[in-house]
């Protein structure tokens, strides 16, 4: 990605953007997600062909009335890594610098690859979570 291309994503996350942590399936401890929502289709394939991720629709309850809405999520760990990684520098929204930078220091030294965890490990991945949405 060139720098052009990470300051405008970092832009985009910024304004129409979240970066949480959450979890995809029901036992599972929570893990670093990108999502950005919007109804312009056209910039959410182009994004999603600059750094990947899966585009979902929204169900439309009043087509009358609203556009059509869709969600781009990133949910892979190496891409969203690699997305933070590339424009966390660029990120102008406080909270949303301050929990990139807190992925990517913290996240890989509490999360097993094995996904097991010891009862310390796991009081250290609770606690990352904790500090996590208190930032």
């Amino acid at each position: 990605m060139k720098d052009w291309e990470a300051a405008y994503l970092a832009g985009i996350i910024d304004g129409e953007g979240s970066i949480t942590l959450t979890r995809l399936h029901k036992n599972e401890y929570r893990r670093p997600c990108i999502s950005i929502s919007s109804n312009d289709m056209e910039m959410l394939q182009y994004i999603q062909k600059l750094a990947g991720g899966n585009i979902y629709t929204k169900k439309n309850y009043n087509p009358r009335k609203h556009k059509d809405s869709f969600t781009l999520y990133f949910k892979k760990k190496q891409e969203v890594f690699k997305i933070l990684q590339e424009t966390h520098t660029y990120l102008r929204i406080n909270k949303k610098r301050k929990r990139s930078k807190w992925i990517l220091q913290n996240y890989d030294a509490v999360t097993p690859r094995n996904g097991k965890y010891t009862r310390e490990t796991l009081n250290q991945k609770l606690l990352f979570e904790k500090k996590f949405f208190e930032l």
